[in-house]
């Protein structure tokens, strides 16, 4: 008992632990706020809020364009009213709170703190907003290289960001305006240099645009500094992702210092909070991806001089489709038992005087000052945005890791290598294996948006509406008129409606045509080349195949990474990038004169938008045109789409692009009526 006892009085104190965060929202805003709470009182920390494809990209849900996207991949809100339901009996001057939003990030941070003067009546404005503490993501620059949630053209967009950027130094002093997003790079093919050095090119980027607008005086410079975040991926090759973080920490501290004068270390330090690798999870034996999330944890964990500020885990289902509560839970509790149960806050930095960490960090720096390098002389972000540049590289270096994996050089267990497997009870009933979306959250939304509309003040909104366009045709900082449009009662498609008018639309590079695909075609690609030029013949045509994002789903890996291997395989290949309607590639379909339509679509509106694409096809007498179609699709959909009369569905568990093209030419060789 005293061995004991003198033990535990002897133990180390620990250091606090990072914010517990989990990653949420969908179908409704009251839904979404049940979760919330039922988190927080289980021991979460912060809050992560997910939005809808609708509500990212500026648009209701009675929008063409919203049509079987709304409450699909977050929560929709469209307006005060939604905002406030999202928050009800949270309070927000106590909260510690996270959106990933980028295009409306300005729009949903002025409803955030307009929520938050709701709830405080006898408190003055100003002083609540000092007491708000969280972040917008509102990095749009990784949005045109992989998330594909941008709206408007990059000047525009940088001067959102600016424009937020200056507001909160200001008047929300504890928030975090910008949180510069490495994440999704990685999921488009980034290597960790490249991870590194293009986050730090959007840093400069943005950093350069503040002190250029000139709202913000030398002195607060250190300011903005200070409040820039970072957002990063851990893969689940944790040695060399834990290198990755310190070599951030390096670089970033010798960029601010050297680049921009800031002498307080305070400043200078890299803030980072982290979502572990989520594209990584398998829908082969996906019990293995409790395992893969632990080891990404402990990448942004073990290292103290390099710790994350803030965490949130996936859960083990993802690739199966939207996590149930459960399933979150058990995330939670990943994070809950190295925090609580381990000794690691208990020590310093592990690996301070390794040589080999030492000399992995040395190489990844010198790799990122490089590509930093040649990025800022081709002018910086921006410009390597619009040359397509950025997009390429990455596009090409997803390939490369495609090919690795299909050639079994880079093993993924139970997907290239150990694929024999027990039943998994995890697993023995899919469609009870994830939550649904609520169907009825689209009409919901549409009743919501009506109610508001009729009850509201129109002579107001109108004012405030014009207000805005008028602020933004100067140089004149946009979060005031935009509180004004959020106060009147503005709706999210109102407000970047109206920026649209002024600004106008952006449509980034797809980096297909210039992207390097696969070397060495190889035995299984000859073959496919081979079996791809004797349909050809046999129609008397080269064949043709459109790859078609329809809806508001950016994630457009996967169809890149298609359209690449089609190319290779010897396709003529149509891709006119994201955010398309039904109705725009039916068009493009007819145009081209396509002899196979492949749609992409990961947000889970597969329901609803593949059927209008097959019955577009029949109206417009290309019913003979067969459809396939590739995304996180459950089973039973799957079956339905089938039924419905598309050719073929493909999913995670489908890696080998090769033979999926395989089974293309097969499936147009049976459309044809070829032997």
């Amino acid at each position: 008992m005293t061995d004991t006892t003198h033990s535990e009085q002897s133990r180390p104190a620990k250091d606090r632990s990072w914010l517990m965060r989990t990653y949420a929202g969908h179908s409704t805003a009251e839904a979404s706020n049940e979760l919330y709470r039922n988190n927080l009182a289980k021991g979460q920390t912060g809050l992560s809020v997910a939005f809808d494809l609708p509500t990212q990209t500026g648009y209701d849900p009675d929008s063409v364009l919203a049509r079987g996207e709304v409450g699909k991949v977050g929560v929709p809100i469209m307006h005060m009213g939604e905002m406030r339901k999202l928050f009800d009996q949270i309070p927000l001057t106590e909260m510690n709170t996270s959106m990933t939003i980028n295009a409306t990030a300005m729009w949903m941070l002025a409803m955030y703190q307009v929520a938050a003067e709701e709830q405080n009546p006898g408190m003055d404005p100003a002083a609540v907003a000092a007491k708000l503490a969280g972040t917008t993501q509102n990095d749009i620059i990784k949005e045109y290289l992989s998330r594909g949630t941008y709206v408007f053209p990059p000047e525009h967009s940088l001067r959102l960001i600016s424009d937020m950027i200056a507001y909160t130094v200001h008047q929300i002093p504890k928030w975090n305006p910008i949180n510069i997003c490495s994440y999704h790079l990685q999921e488009a093919g980034a290597t960790p240099v490249q991870e590194i050095a293009y986050a730090m090119c959007t840093a400069i980027s943005v950093l350069d645009a503040v002190k250029a607008s000139g709202q913000v005086s030398e002195e607060d410079f250190g300011k903005v500094v200070g409040r820039i975040s970072f957002f990063v991926n851990a893969g689940v090759r944790f040695v060399e992702e834990m290198c990755k973080m310190r070599a951030f920490v390096e670089l970033w501290d010798d960029i601010t210092r050297e680049r921009y004068g800031v002498e307080d270390p305070k400043m200078r330090r890299f803030r980072y909070g982290v979502q572990v690798n989520s594209l990584g999870l398998t829908e082969a034996q996906p019990e293995n991806n409790v395992q893969r999330i632990v080891l990404e944890m402990l990448a942004v964990t073990l290292s103290k001089n390099a710790r994350a500020r803030a965490v949130q885990l996936p859960a083990w289902n993802e690739a199966l489709g939207l996590p149930r509560p459960w399933d979150q839970q058990w995330s939670l509790r990943l994070q809950q038992v190295l925090a609580y149960e381990s000794d690691l806050l208990e020590y310093g930095d592990l690996f301070d005087g390794s040589p080999v960490v030492e000399a992995k960090v040395a190489e990844l720096v010198a790799g990122a000052k490089e590509e930093i390098d040649r990025v800022q002389a081709m002018g910086g972000a921006i410009a390597a945005v619009d040359t397509g540049y950025m997009k390429s590289e990455l596009v090409s270096s997803h390939a490369r890791r495609r090919g690795a994996i299909e050639a079994g050089d880079e093993i993924i267990v139970g997907v290239n290598k150990f694929t024999t497997t027990e039943p998994s009870p995890l697993t023995a009933d899919l469609d009870a294996a994830i939550m649904v979306a609520d169907p009825r959250a689209e009409e919901a939304a549409k009743a919501s948006l009506e109610a508001w509309k009729a009850e509201r003040d129109e002579t107001a909104v109108t004012e405030a509406l014009a207000a805005l366009a008028a602020a933004a045709k100067t140089d004149a900082n946009l979060m005031e008129a935009t509180l004004a449009a959020a106060r009147a009662g503005a709706t999210t498609g109102e407000w970047a409606g109206t920026l649209r008018e002024v600004f106008g639309e952006f449509r980034a590079p797809t980096g297909v045509s210039g992207a390097v695909g696969a070397a060495e075609a190889g035995a299984e690609l000859s073959v496919v080349r081979d079996r791809v030029k004797a349909t050809g013949d046999e129609l008397g045509v080269k064949l043709r195949m459109l790859v078609g994002k329809p809806g508001l789903d950016g994630h457009s890996n996967g169809a890149e990474q298609v359209a690449v291997r089609a190319r290779d395989a010897g396709f003529e290949v149509i891709y006119q990038g994201i955010r398309l309607t039904p109705e725009q590639i039916v068009a493009a379909a007819v145009a081209e004169d396509v002899h196979v339509v492949g749609l992409s679509i990961l947000s889970g509106s597969h329901m609803s938008l593949v059927p209008s694409v097959v019955e577009g096809l029949r109206d417009a007498g290309l019913g003979d045109v067969p459809v396939i179609v590739g995304g996180i699709v459950p089973e039973s959909d799957a079956r339905t789409l089938i039924e419905s009369g598309v050719a073929a569905v493909y999913t995670p568990k489908d890696f080998s692009l090769t033979e999926i093209m395989a089974d293309i030419v097969e499936v147009i060789r049976k459309a044809n009526d070829l032997t």
